[in-house]
């Protein structure tokens, strides 16, 4: 994997810093096993649509400028830079803590989304697969899921995807929030380009999983101009669906971001960061809750206004369907072939 200079906002719970006096090193990539005890967590933001969600890794190597998730790697004594696109923690045991999860009684078979925070089909899942093998335990125990990723590999899990359509519920957003390859590439640089993102909208359509598109994170000034095309060719892909949130830059992901940008596109660095001020109030992010994912203010009206039009134009559902009211969710028999007393 290329490596590049570090750029690494200092962590603000560390007691102790570390400065460079002459060239900064190259980062390169480590990866901790992560022994935690559970791997479904619980989600209480009213701005998210989902109540459980498993994360098999932490940080991610697609290493995209602007990922609000970068934060979390603080409280494991890392930085939200570069740390959190080079220290990747996997879950190694993912499989086993879900199972373990849906054998206790107080599991009632809700919704589960991969992933709420890094990509739960990042490069390494290639070899881990984690994601696969936890698939695998929900169509087994017949459990409702939801994907959200940009990664491409989800294709090869058409087979326990369309298992879980069948027996039971599962649905798939691919995330694609530039249309231009070149400036994707700056932003999101170890993420399949956005056409390939296209290509596996259409993979999944074909195969009969139900798929829409995530025109998000929305840039102002910068990805903005490409969401007509996007919704437009998610449609002619076969995606029946599509949302977008406004660009979140939580403590120092703004630092990422901002230095990103005036690294890669530096003449569009000023024009930008003023588009995304004047959506946020004048700042570079609003965290109350209601405005974190929509932004406020003309523009950010502007904004919510052609995506709702374009996507009704081209036939795309901006409304998110619910979950089925009752669960499919069913323990398998036991080991001497008999179903399990409380669980069914």
């Amino acid at each position: 994997m290329k490596t590049r200079p570090v750029a690494n906002p200092p962590n603000p719970w560390a007691s102790t810093g570390l400065e460079y006096l002459e060239e900064i090193p190259r980062a390169e990539l480590i990866i901790y096993e992560d022994h935690t005890r559970e791997i479904v967590a619980h989600n209480d933001s009213p701005d998210i649509g989902f109540d459980w969600s498993v994360n098999p890794y932490r940080g991610c190597v697609h290493a995209c400028a602007y990922c609000y998730a970068r934060p979390s790697h603080e409280y494991l004594s890392l930085g939200a830079g570069t740390d959190f696109e080079t220290r990747i923690h996997v879950k190694t045991k993912a499989p086993e803590l879900l199972r373990a999860t849906f054998e206790r009684p107080s599991w009632k078979g809700e919704l589960l989304v991969f992933s709420g925070v890094t990509d739960c089909y990042q490069p390494l899942e290639a070899s881990y697969q984690l994601t696969r093998r936890c698939l695998e335990v929900c169509a087994e125990f017949r459990q409702p899921v939801a994907i959200i990723t940009k990664g491409v590999l989800v294709e090869r899990d058409v087979d326990v995807l369309q298992q879980l359509v069948r027996d039971a519920h599962a649905h798939v957003r691919v995330s694609v929030p530039f249309w231009d390859e070149d400036t994707a590439r700056a932003i999101e640089p170890y993420v399949a380009t956005p056409k390939r993102r296209l290509r596996a909208i259409e993979t999944l359509a074909k195969a009969g999983i139900p798929v829409g598109v995530n025109v998000a994170p929305i840039i102002p000034g910068l990805s903005d101009e490409d969401m007509p095309r996007i919704l437009a060719a998610a449609k002619d892909a076969g995606a029946t669906s599509a949302a977008y949130v406004m660009l979140r830059l939580p403590g120092h992901v703004k630092d990422v971001f901002e230095e990103r940008l005036r690294e890669k596109l530096p003449l569009r660095a000023e024009r930008v960061l003023h588009r995304i001020r004047e959506t946020r109030g004048g700042q570079l992010y609003d965290a109350r809750w209601g405005v974190r994912g929509s932004g406020t203010g003309l523009y950010a009206e502007t904004i919510a206004a052609l995506f709702e039009r374009t996507a009704r134009k081209v036939g795309l559902q901006t409304r998110c369907s619910p979950p089925p009211e009752r669960t499919t969710f069913r323990r398998p028999a036991g080991r001497n072939g008999q179903l399990d007393l409380f669980g069914e």
